[in-house]
């Protein structure tokens, strides 16, 4: 169905009414497979906006930590229903938002409706465990108790599921939030609003506030009434965060970049490394945090593979996302469409071979929107700018080595430290990789990206401030600890 929200303003959600921001100001939010369309509005509010919001979450958590869990589970469940409801609408609103194929923007809006309703059941279990005490005439035991207001700072690339993998585990276990949502993917982010929303959640308990993250960020980190900040984005911002957050003492939580390997051992299954390789690296045009970027080749099959896989991504078709047989949609905006063809430019001036791809797309309908071919570099060395930062689009660096142990030493010589996979049918292959790999989330015989909804994610090194988000982990952020000890 088509979706029509190109002459709407979406307003901000505090204290449970959708409010003008005082600066008057709003931000086109463009599609970027077609920049002449405006999927919406958004408002650039101000620092007296967040200081609202944050009021309203400080006196609605009052009432709501209160609830038993039970019952702020029923609100969660009933927000998961609306969004199942919904999910088509939002999932084209993400498409034409932010680019990724009406697929993948189907499976993220599912994804968003299962985390809602895994944690919905965590209303009914167990918060706290009894403890011996010394005493035999004394009950130890311990609580889980919520930090308060907690605010959310969330990225474009997964504009549904990030927020609500955050804000679903902050509401069940008694906090109220802050949603800052990223300006590209705004649009999306007030539909689930609207989803939480409908579901009737108490006023204050859920508030919404866009524009610049340089105000709003700052806003919400150095309000001494926010107990915590959950972050996911780059290095610079989270390190920034954190720092603030730190300086008056509040929690935070940062989930940051990866430059994450696949390695390609001599006895692996190449067919499905290379499907593997091209999902992981290409799929939402490699706008992921857990996107491959780097894969380490055993020599005596690295120019099998690599025919493989520049064969394998010469029948990728790129285009709009909401058309039928498209594989790959466009980067999100210029400016990131830009960024990754610095890299490409930055491959080339060091030494890399282009194999594949390179170019910005252009003619007929390419040239209202931000498309680049999906790109394979080989003769890169571990010192290039391409196998060490960053890049956030469909850019692969093959990397060939003599040995598994060459291999996982490049495969850890990066700052970043998130996902990481192997392919190899050898299980002391597999056993190396698993020990020594360093980083959070380690997969064999599988594609780097993707975590299951209900285990831990997050990062080592440079990736993460070393919590982890999702599953029962998220407990550990969003609550504290109290010990009880009753004579």
């Amino acid at each position: 169905m088509a979706v029509e929200t190109k002459n709407i303003t979406y307003k901000n959600f505090i204290n449970g009414t959708w409010t003008e921001s005082s600066s008057g100001d709003v931000q086109k939010s463009i599609n970027p497979a077609n920049n002449d369309e405006v999927v919406g509005y958004v408002q650039m509010s101000t620092k007296d906006e967040v200081n609202q919001a944050v009021a309203a979450a400080k006196e609605a958590q009052k009432v709501w930590r209160k609830l038993a869990g039970s019952e702020r589970g029923a609100y969660l469940y009933k927000a998961a229903d609306i969004l199942e409801k919904r999910l088509d609408e939002v999932a084209e609103t993400m498409t034409r938002e932010m680019g990724k194929t009406l697929p993948e923007a189907k499976g993220e809006t599912a994804r968003g409706v299962a985390i809602l309703r895994y944690y919905a059941g965590e209303g009914m279990r167990k918060v706290g465990d009894v403890i011996p005490s010394t005493d035999s005439k004394a009950l130890m035991f311990t609580s889980r108790v919520p930090l308060g207001v907690v605010g959310v700072i969330t990225p474009w690339n997964f504009p549904v599921a990030i927020p609500i993998w955050k804000m679903a585990p902050a509401l069940i276990y008694g906090n109220t939030v802050v949603l800052k949502p990223a300006q590209e993917t705004a649009v999306t982010a007030a539909k689930v609003i609207e989803c939480f929303e409908e579901a009737g959640f108490p006023a204050g308990v859920v508030n919404f506030v866009t524009g610049s993250g340089s105000v709003i960020g700052p806003a919400l980190t150095d309000n001494p009434d926010v107990n915590g900040i959950t972050f996911t984005g780059s290095n610079g911002v989270g390190k920034g965060i954190g720092q603030a957050a730190l300086s008056r003492g509040a929690k935070y939580q940062l989930e940051m970049g990866g430059k994450n390997p696949v390695i390609v051992a001599a006895d692996a299954d190449l067919d499905l490394a290379v499907e593997a390789t091209i999902s992981g690296a290409f799929r939402s045009t490699g706008q992921k945090c857990t996107a491959t970027s780097r894969v380490i080749v055993e020599a005596s099959i690295y120019e099998t593979f690599k025919e493989k896989l520049v064969e394998k991504t010469k029948e990728i078709t790129v285009g709009n996302g909401l058309q039928d047989g498209i594989w790959m949609g466009p980067s999100v905006s210029e400016g990131q469409l830009n960024t990754v063809l610095s890299y490409i430019e930055k491959g080339k001036e060091e030494g890399a071979r282009l194999v594949v791809g390179g170019n910005r797309l252009t003619g007929e309908e390419y040239d209202k929107g931000y498309y680049v071919e999906p790109t394979i570099f080989d003769n890169v060395t571990s010192e290039m700018t391409i196998a060490q930062e960053e890049i956030f689009g469909p850019v692969i660096a093959l990397i060939q080595v003599n040995s598994i142990e060459d291999a996982l030493a490049i495969a850890n010589d990066v700052q970043y430290g998130l996902s990481a996979a192997i392919f190899t049918s050898n299980i002391a292959n597999m056993l190396s990789f698993i020990e020594d790999m360093e980083a959070g989330l380690v997969r064999i015989n599988a594609e780097s990206a993707g975590v299951e909804l209900q285990a831990p994610f997050g990062g080592m090194k440079q990736s993460s401030s070393h919590s982890r988000e999702q599953g029962e982990a998220a407990k550990e952020f969003f609550t504290s600890i109290k010990t009880v000890f009753v004579k």
